[in-house]
Order: C-alpha cells, then sequence, then structure tokens
C-alpha cells in the first residue's frame, strides 16, 4: 500500500492524527533501506577533504519515496530533506527527512541507523519518528505522548526516567572527535561529572533517552533533520530537548535530556 493511500484526513488536524501516515512513511523507508543493509553498496564521499561523509543510493531512493508518498496525499505541505533539500519549507506543515541518519554504521553493518522524521507545523516541531528497521522498532511522539511500536507487540508507551544529578547519568554523544575547542572542553566536563557514558549509537541514544534508558545526550554541528524528529518524541515521553545556552536547539548545539530537572547542572559545565 502506498503511505497513506487508505486514509482520509480533515481540513483542520492536530499532530497526533498524522501518526500513521508517518508510521506508513517509516515502513516505505525501511522498504528500500533494509534489502542494502550488511550487503556490498557503493558509498560516495560527499565530505570535504579529510571529513568522510558517505552517502549510498539507499539515502536518495528512500528519501525520494517519502517525497513523492508526501505529495500524493499532501501537497500543499513543505518537505525539507537531507538528500534533495527544501521544497516549500515556509508552509504551515512542514515534513524533515533523514531518510538514514548514521550512514556510517549503516554502511559498517551496524544496527544503530535510524531513519528520521518530523513534522514541523507553523516552523515548530510537533510529531517525531526515530526508526530502526533491522530491530523493528519505531519511536514515535507528540505532545500527547510517545510510544515504542513493534510488529506483533502492543504498543509501549515511553516514559524517560528520573535522574536526580549528574552523577547518576549516562551520557551520550556520537563521536567527541567531533567537538572542537571550547565545545570539546565542555563534553569532558560533562563526561567527566556523569557516571557511565556511551558513544556512537547516532540517534538511537536519542530514542534511548525516550525510553529511560539514557538520561543526557550532547551534540552540535546538527542540521534541522538531526535534532527535530527527537523533540517531540522526548519531550512528549517528559524529557526536553533544547538548546546549550538557550531553549532552542536551532544553532545546532542540542542538549536533550530525560529529567528536566538536569539542566540546571549541566548549564555551568556547557558555559564554563
Amino acid at each position: 500500500m502506498e503511505p497513506g493511500r487508505s486514509r482520509r484526513y480533515s481540513p483542520v488536524m492536530s499532530p497526533a492524527d498524522f501518526e500513521p501516515f508517518a508510521l506508513d512513511l517509516a515502513t516505505a523507508a525501511a522498504e528500500v533501506t533494509l534489502p542494502g543493509f550488511r550487503q556490498e553498496l557503493a558509498v560516495v564521499d560527499k565530505g570535504a577533504a579529510g571529513a568522510f561523509d558517505p552517502v549510498t543510493a539507499a539515502d536518495r531512493d528512500a528519501e525520494a519515496v517519502l517525497r513523492r508518498a508526501i505529495a500524493a496525499r499532501f501537497p500543499d505541505h513543505g518537505v525539507i530533506g537531507e538528500e534533495y533539500g527544501e521544497d516549500r519549507p515556509d508552509a504551515d506543515w512542514v515534513w524533515v527527512l533523514d531518510p538514514i541518519d548514521g550512514t556510517r554504521a549503516y554502511v559498517s553493518g551496524l544496527p544503530l541507523w535510524t531513519t528520521l522524521i518530523a513534522l514541523l507545523h507553523a516552523g515548530e516541531p510537533v510529531l517525531g519518528v526515530v526508526a530502526q528497521p533491522y530491530l523493528q522498532e519505531v519511536f514515535i511522539g507528540t505532545t500527547v505522548g510517545s510510544r515504542l511500536v513493534r510488529p506483533d507487540h502492543p504498543d509501549r508507551a515511553l516514559q524517560t526516567r528520573s535522574c536526580p544529578s549528574l552523577a547518576h547519568a549516562t551520557v551520550s554523544t556520537t563521536d567527541p572527535a567531533l567537538f572542537a575547542g571550547e565545545e570539546a572542553e565542555a563534553w569532558r566536563r560533562v563526561r567527566a561529572g556523569a557516571r557511565m557514558s556511551r558513544l556512537g549509537c547516532d540517534a538511537y541514544a536519542y530514542a534511548m533517552v525516550a525510553a529511560g534508558q539514557i538520561d543526557v545526550v550532547l551534540e552540535s554541528g546538527l542540521k534541522l533533520w538531526d535534532w527535530a524528529p527527537h523533540k517531540p518524541l522526548i519531550e512528549g515521553a517528559g524529557g526536553l530537548v533544547c538548546g546549550w545556552d538557550s531553549l532552542s536547539s536551532a544553532d545546532g548545539r542540542v542538549l536533550a535530556m530525560g529529567d528536566r530537572g538536569l539542566r540546571t547542572g549541566l548549564l555551568p559545565l556547557l558555559r564554563s
């Protein structure tokens, strides 16, 4: 079934009304990405010299499938995607797509890559999806709440966990080498104060914040498609996604936490 084809939508909708279509999009992306996983792939380096940034045909083909599905069901909606750029980014409703977040993991055979989907309303993320097709997990959330969707299992509500202080926290970032200068020092301070750190999880770490398994994710240099899906997912589960200096993540410096109270102790470490 083409994503969303059998469903009808009213002109006035809430973010939660789009969840069935968003789940269809995740399924459509998986049908493109899974066949290439742990297979021999042609990899193109789109990064600058000395900064390997891989992309595969699966990245591009999956985003193309999602864009066609959105255009067919919601022709007045905008789309912003990592592979094909912007189409009506000022629309009232805008879909944000990262077909394979963690392409390095994808081409290395590690099941930590994800498909990221967000829906913006009036410029704000209101629905988020983090899907890991190989593990058959789709984490989806809005301000109404977040849940884990798996085949042949009842949906499970997601809830972040209480964490009284950084000393009790598990913290994560994709790769400390991506930090430079004062940002690297900030990460070292946060890591030194935490109970434990986990590295290399890409966007899957944010899903684990929503699921109550990880307490803090700290990253910088993120694009809209890297962080927008996580804000409604984590906040729908009781957490917070914000910037290092303010509640806005628009500058790409993202702080995600399961316990909102952690922010008070983290901000001095990020600003020192």
